[in-house]
């Protein structure tokens, strides 16, 4: 459930015209619901009642600081995948301790910053990794919070570009090598394992995908705990998925029921890593209809949001549903929505049945809470979208939209770099 309903003929987000915040706002603007993000965090907590459980928002779904304040005042911690989202969570007043830090490719100087911060535990992604955490930690006269992430080699069944728990994939350590490192790690006075983790992928819309996962790591967390492993933790990671075109993911209520059923008698926290299943559908891209235009064998609805905006659709071949911000009668025709970026992959929609669409019409691109501005790009020389809270009746800018000026912050003329006297 979301809270973008109709109010009579026209859209809202919650008790929000959206025809007021492109007044006051201009498009492309992304804009979310913070009901909507509080119901889905709570269904979720509810969901998880039968396991001690941390959850741990995926930063990079969502990255915007008042949507983590929001995240972080419902009780949740955070899942950072580098050093940059890491001081994002900082800056907003995260406690560390509630923080996990994740990414298959952590530079040196990232690994210190963690262990500087003192994150929960650095979710290591290699044995390589793991040594250099290691020699770090000895460097800085610590004994450094390790969780391993181990690869189960389960197909998620979702877009191959999201999968992350096969064996082909870069993520993790092959299970069958876990307990020997485990058991190298358990003399090591730099290194204190106190969790094993594993992440499937996203958008995964089954729930066998994350029951046969749950099977395999509950056997190799009984192994490591009888070898003496000090584990606190165990991660499932996120990736529980949501409707955008029909799909009938699992209800937390089943995922967490199920989960439960095989991991309760661990007794160890169970760290889960949501984002999609928080904030997807708890976003819309509010975009205008610059003209019609009829091509040779298609009609075209060109509209302001381009690829740069939301680049999913190009990027994964996603679908995501598209409304008109009013209703409009009459008949309607095939058309493909389209931006303004000069690619062909520049589309929205392809050959769907929708309302025809005048210049000046206000659209709706739905489920694009995650993944979608925190993918946006500058391409064709494009500024960045605002963003938007809406709360109850208010609405809050919460990014400023970005200038033509600051496309260009940052670089330096080469007359200028010339004029500096170094080469």
């Amino acid at each position: 459930m979301d809270h973008f309903q109709r109010q009579g003929p026209t859209l809202h987000c919650e008790d929000v015209n959206l025809h007021q915040v492109a007044e006051r706002f201009g498009t492309p603007t992304y804009v979310y619901s913070k009901a909507t993000i509080t119901r889905h965090i709570k269904v979720l907590q509810e969901a998880l009642v039968g396991l001690p459980h941390h959850i741990c928002y995926a930063v990079k779904a969502n990255a915007n600081l008042a949507i983590l304040e929001v995240i972080q005042e419902l009780g949740c911690g955070f899942d950072a995948v580098s050093v940059g989202e890491l001081k994002r969570v900082e800056h907003i007043g995260a406690d560390p301790k509630q923080v996990i830090f994740s990414g298959v490719g952590k530079r040196d100087d990232e690994i210190r910053s963690a262990l500087e911060a003192g994150v929960l535990y650095i979710c290591v992604e290699s044995e390589e990794e793991l040594s250099a955490v290691s020699s770090i930690a000895q460097s800085m006269g610590i004994s450094a919070p390790v969780s391993v992430r181990v690869n189960p080699d389960v197909d998620p069944k979702t877009h191959p570009y999201i999968a992350t728990g096969l064996n082909k994939n870069k993520f993790g350590i092959p299970m069958d090598r876990a307990e020997s490192i485990y058991k190298e790690a358990l003399d090591n006075p730099n290194l204190k394992m106190v969790g094993v983790t594993c992440h499937i992928g996203s958008q995964v819309t089954q729930l066998d995908p994350f029951l046969d996962a749950a099977h395999r790591m509950l056997k190799l967390t009984q192994a490591l705990l009888a070898q003496g492993s000090p584990l606190e933790y165990m991660g499932m990671g996120g990736g529980l998925g949501i409707p955008y075109a029909g799909e009938t993911p699992p209800p937390p209520r089943e995922y967490g029921e199920a989960l439960a059923s095989i991991l309760g008698e661990l007794g160890l926290t169970i760290v889960f890593e949501p984002g999609r299943v928080i904030i997807g559908n708890a976003g819309v891209l509010l975009t205008e209809v610059v003209r019609r235009k009829e091509g040779a064998t298609r009609t075209f609805t060109i509209v302001d949001a381009g690829m740069n905006d939301l680049i999913r659709p190009a990027l994964y071949q996603a679908h995501h549903g598209i409304e008109g911000v009013d209703e409009v009668e009459g008949p309607t025709a095939l058309c493909d929505v389209v931006g303004p970026v000069c690619e062909s992959a520049d589309t929205f929609a392809d050959q769907e049945q929708f309302p025809v669409w005048k210049p000046g019409s206000l659209l709706a691109i739905r489920s694009c809470g995650a993944y979608g501005f925190v993918m946006a790009c500058q391409y064709n020389g494009r500024p960045r979208p605002a963003e938007v809270l809406c709360d109850g009746g208010h609405a809050y800018l919460i990014r400023e939209r970005e200038t033509l000026e600051q496309l260009w912050t940052g670089e330096i003329r080469l007359d200028v770099a010339t004029s500096s006297g170094e080469k």
